[in-house]
């Protein structure tokens, strides 16, 4: 997240309840993303079961082109991930056959599928603002969308080819800004939420009760009970905080908060619903980029430190780690990126928007890393954009 950002998300809750702000952040976000990678907080998500294969996004010639077929309405194995496509990046060349702000969707079967009735992702500065997001079971066998057709979220089996929309609507203007949507393991319960926020708020659906309650949005959703009932939050801009939200559908409350000393990227809550593992960031006065710091487990409900150890075996060169859903009780998933952290390597000027370019495609390597001992086993490597255009199965 950059200073930019974490100004405008500061004066954003200040501000009158406009689209401006929003407009600059998103324009700047993805023209930012051309130079220096943005770790997402929180975005949470299993990898693949821990497949050690390399997937690979952009292909070698136009016959894999013919691989990309439309979602077939059933049959469909299991996921290993997905990636969102935008169509002229900065340098290099994209995928074959691509579609701006579409999802792609990589079977572990190896097939490769688009989703056609998901709204897409509109383009900054090209086709206007939205950010239509998608999420993964941790099973991989079912995923949320926003249908285009019913004007909401869409829970999708993918064996069953069962469709089951969220029983309110939800306005496609709530989809500026940074979206996260989390989908449960069983698939009953779809959370919506965005960071910065502004006037509209976050939403959790219960599929099979009908029922949709309001929450407090600029929050990232960190875990949910196996119940429904406890809802883990997080926040990394502009201030790391930590929430609670027990007894969800009993209560109107929004829980309880902590901020804390320390900025952090956050995993999604551990496999015990107690802790959340994060990695420290510093920033150096006058430069943008933050420098990775150790690997801490916190209380999720008291920001109690836990442990803390250095993450050794990545790459050389790693510059971002993005935490995704934990493995087991003592590994979670690490995406990381080498990306020189070079500020005079984009555009500020007047005409940013005009350019119209996207993000150059990047390799994302993934590990398995201990909590305990700071031990990282390399997993796989995916190519997306960011790390906001590729979703793991387990959350948002």
């Amino acid at each position: 997240m950059t200073w930019l950002r974490d100004v405008l998300v500061d004066l954003a809750e200040d501000s009158p309840q406009v689209d401006l702000a929003e407009r600059t952040i998103m324009i700047r976000d993805r023209r930012r993303r051309t130079a220096i990678s943005l770790v997402a907080a929180a975005m949470v998500v299993v990898t693949a079961l821990g497949a050690t294969v390399a997937a690979r996004l952009l292909p070698p010639g136009p016959d894999d082109a013919a691989s990309v077929s439309d979602l077939p309405a059933k049959g469909v194995g299991p996921l290993s991930h997905a990636v969102r496509t935008y169509c002229r990046p900065e340098s290099g060349r994209a995928p074959e056959d691509c579609r701006d702000g579409e999802w792609r969707l990589f079977a572990r079967d190896g097939r490769t599928y688009r989703v056609p009735d998901a709204l897409p992702s509109l383009v900054p500065g090209r086709t206007g603002l939205s950010d239509s997001p998608l999420a993964i079971s941790r099973d991989g066998g079912k995923i949320a969308y926003y249908g285009a057709a019913e004007e909401t979220f869409v829970v999708r089996d993918l064996a069953s080819g069962r469709r089951t929309a969220a029983p309110a609507k939800v306005p496609r203007e709530w989809l500026y800004s940074r979206t996260r949507l989390m989908l449960s393991a069983d698939g009953r319960y779809v959370i919506f939420m965005k960071n910065p926020q502004f006037k509209d708020p976050g939403l959790i659906f219960d599929l099979r009760a009908g029922a949709v309650r309001e929450l407090p949005n600029g929050w990232v959703p960190a875990g949910l009970s196996a119940d429904g009932g406890t809802l883990t939050l997080s926040q990394y801009s502009p201030r790391s905080m930590l929430r609670t939200i027990p007894r969800l559908w009993t209560t109107s409350g929004n829980g309880t908060s902590i901020t804390l000393a320390q900025n952090y990227e956050f995993s999604p809550l551990a496999p015990d619903g107690r802790g959340i593992a994060a990695v420290e960031r510093y920033f150096a006065r006058g430069f943008p980029c933050p420098r990775l710091g150790n690997l801490v487990v916190l209380d999720a409900r008291t920001g109690v430190k836990l442990g803390s150890v250095i993450v050794q075996g990545l790459d050389a060169g790693v510059t971002s780690l993005s935490l995704r859903t934990w493995l087991g009780p003592q590994e979670v998933t690490a995406l990381a990126e080498s990306v020189p952290c070079n500020v005079g390597a984009y555009h500020e000027g007047p005409d940013e928007e005009a350019e119209q370019l996207d993000p150059p495609y990047r390799t994302l390597t993934a590990y398995a890393v201990n909590v305990g001992t700071g031990r990282a086993r390399k997993l796989t490597t995916y190519t997306a954009q960011d790390f906001f255009e590729i979703v793991l199965p387990g959350a948002v």
